[in-house]
């Protein structure tokens, strides 16, 4: 076991290391006033910087929360290090030569230790190096070339071969000390019924590094027909690696990252590899994981998001695990101070695929071509429905609005809500109202967010039934439903079947009013026949048989022909339909230029102007 480091050596480390370099590698600093310099705190999550350093005298502080001490407590509290940990890390960055006393003679071994687990992870990085070259490993090579990466692409990632031998890289690491409990310990190895085995055999290697650059686990590719694992297998959660705080190639790219105000986040390491060999130097990728808060953390820190003038970029795949983990992204939005964006590479192809088929400026072209995140999200929310239908057009402002509504930004939302009724192919009124509801209602971030039906048992259970929609007598189409329900119930002999046919396909804006046709609908073969009224009741839920009984016998105008007045009425809430027919199809002709589509959309438009006409006698 090693003795204690001599009291001397500690404070000489601590004399010749910069703590701003340190502190460095893990957050982004910048002047903070004479002799200080200022980032975001790495202790607790904030907007705005409170956490200074001060070179002169190696101590940093944050005035929020209170976090403060030297070089030593510093990555005693970043990385969970023993003290002698952060001495001998401190020691082999500076290249000091440290001394024990009490007969010690290097640093302790435990299996626990994390220099010793960082050490054996450097140990296998260079083995899976050197075999890359080895002839087993052709099939590593190939994969490469394949994907446009030659040996030089490999060498700056540091990309390895793990070769297919049941222990190889163990008697390697034991032969160069390296002992089986902290082989395990670091996730090289793995237990079986005959003992440990290598755990990655047969497969392309990626180091994975932290924001210093230390390697902390590895991520392989399969390569072979008869491995039957994984696609990726990564290293095992350890006391160095934990995948849902590390993002691949961070770094390479956290000083261009911290200079450029921009992250890219794609889905792999291959996608790093071509962005950065693309000059997108700022790209980093998940390990294995979804991109979390944690995530999110460290790309500030690094970042430096204090304003709203950085930029994250994510490229996601169009699959459906690519709209799910752009889903996971926006839900976090929010955490960042800086803009979010999207990028979609050209038929749906990853960074890598786009590289390879179209070369570097497509890749950069693609980045650049990046759309604004709510954008995107508003887009794959209103293309899950049919546009071509009224229902379609009014769910999809419904889906939307929520998403609008969480805009903080009041001229973006101002925006957005236009865009959406763009979209949505909704009149831009509508759509204000639906955002305003959905920002009273406390919106709902997230596309998966699932439509509430207006009536029926989903909408309200027995034992908490809601109020009914009451209609809106200000807004002119609520109040034309309204009164030709009441039409419809009174004076049905006066309004006509065929009329009431029509009128019942009308779409309605109030739900309570919708649930009354529906029902009236439902009996029109009845129309005008004793007990016309109790049939429609009796179609009704319960909760809205009030509703009807009260249209049913609400006054109508005293003076003049009633019956003309019932049909003028209805004949209003037609036109109405019609006029927005007409509206929709004239949308729809401007968005084609199909040649027989544009014909059809004409003639359609024809005969809905001639039933407007007979309508009005003409």
């Amino acid at each position: 076991m090693a003795g204690r480091i001599r009291q001397s050596d500690i404070e000489e480390v601590k004399a010749r290391t910069n703590i701003a370099d340190i502190v460095g590698d893990y957050v982004s600093l910048k002047t903070g006033g004479v002799g200080a310099l200022k980032g975001l705190c790495p202790f607790h999550d904030e907007k705005s910087p409170s956490f200074y350093v001060r070179p002169g005298v190696g101590r940093y502080h944050c005035f929020g929360c209170g976090e403060g001490g030297d070089v030593y407590e510093f990555l005693l509290k970043m990385d969970h290090v023993s003290f002698t940990d952060a001495v001998e890390r401190l020691a082999a960055r500076i290249g000091y030569q440290l001394h024990y006393e009490e007969g010690g003679g290097g640093p302790s071994e435990g299996s626990g230790n994390r220099a010793r687990l960082l050490a054996a992870n450097s140990a296998a990085e260079e083995f899976f190096r050197n075999r890359l070259s080895a002839p087993d490993a052709d099939p590593g090579r190939r994969f490469l070339g394949e994907r446009g990466f030659d040996a030089n692409a490999a060498a700056h990632f540091g990309v390895g071969f793990a070769p297919k031998s049941w222990d190889e890289l163990t008697k390697h690491l034991r032969g160069k000390g390296y002992t089986q409990d902290e082989l395990l310990a670091a996730g090289l190895v793995s237990q079986g019924d005959r003992g440990v085995y290598d755990r990655f055999r047969g497969r392309l290697i990626w180091p994975i590094r932290d924001v210093t650059g230390q390697t902390i686990g590895f991520g392989a590719r399969r390569l072979l027909d008869d491995d039957k694992g994984p696609k990726y297998l990564n290293t095992p959660e350890t006391a160095v690696y934990k995948k849902a705080q590390v993002l691949y190639g961070l770094d390479l790219a956290k000083r261009d990252i911290s200079r450029q105000d921009q992250v890219v986040v794609v889905e792999g390491y291959t996608d790093v590899m071509a962005c950065h060999l693309a000059g997108i130097t700022t790209a980093v990728a998940t390990c294995g994981t979804s991109f979390g808060v944690d995530h999110i953390k460290v790309i500030r820190r690094v970042m430096g998001d204090d304003n709203s003038q950085g930029s994250v970029i994510f490229t996601f795949d169009p699959d459906a695990a690519g709209q799910k983990a752009a889903t996971r992204a926006f839900g976090e939005e929010q955490r960042f101070s800086a803009q979010t964006y999207v990028a979609v590479g050209p038929d749906g192809l990853d960074p890598c695929d786009l590289r390879l088929a179209k070369g570097d400026d497509a890749v950069r072209r693609m980045i650049d071509a990046r759309k604004p995140m709510f954008e995107f999200m508003i887009r794959q929310v209103v293309e899950r429905f049919d546009l071509d239908s009224v229902e379609g057009r009014a769910a999809a402002l419904r889906a939307g609005a929520p998403i609008v509504a969480t805009i903080r930004d009041p001229a973006s939302q101002s925006g957005y809500t236009r865009e959406l009724a763009r979209l949505s192919g909704a009149e831009l009124q509508d759509a204000t109202r639906a955002v305003r509801a959905a920002q009273r209602s406390g919106g709902q971030r997230g596309a998966d967010s699932r439509e509430r039906p207006s009536s029926g048992p989903d909408a309200a259970g027995p034992e908490q039934p809601r109020p009914l929609p009451q209609a809106d007598l200000a807004d002119p189409t609520q109040r034309t439903e309204r009164e030709s329900l009441m039409v419809l119930l009174q004076l049905p002999g006066e309004v006509g079947a065929e009329r009431a046919a029509r009128a019942v396909q009308v779409p309605f804006v109030n739900p309570t009013h919708a649930v009354v046709r529906d029902a009236i609908a439902s009996q029109l073969s009845t129309l005008a026949q004793p007990g016309w009224v109790d049939r429609v009741l009796a179609e009704v839920p319960k909760a809205y048989a009030p509703t009807v009984n009260a249209l049913a016998v609400a006054a109508l105008p005293q003076d003049g022909d009633t019956g003309r007045y019932a049909r003028s009425i209805v004949d209003g809430l037609i036109d109405r339909d019609l006029l927005r027919e007409k509206a929709e199809l004239t949308s729809r002709l401007g968005r084609t230029e199909d040649p027989e589509l544009r014909r059809q959309i004409s003639i359609a438009m024809v005969a809905i102007e001639s039933e407007r006409r007979r309508l009005r006698g003409e």
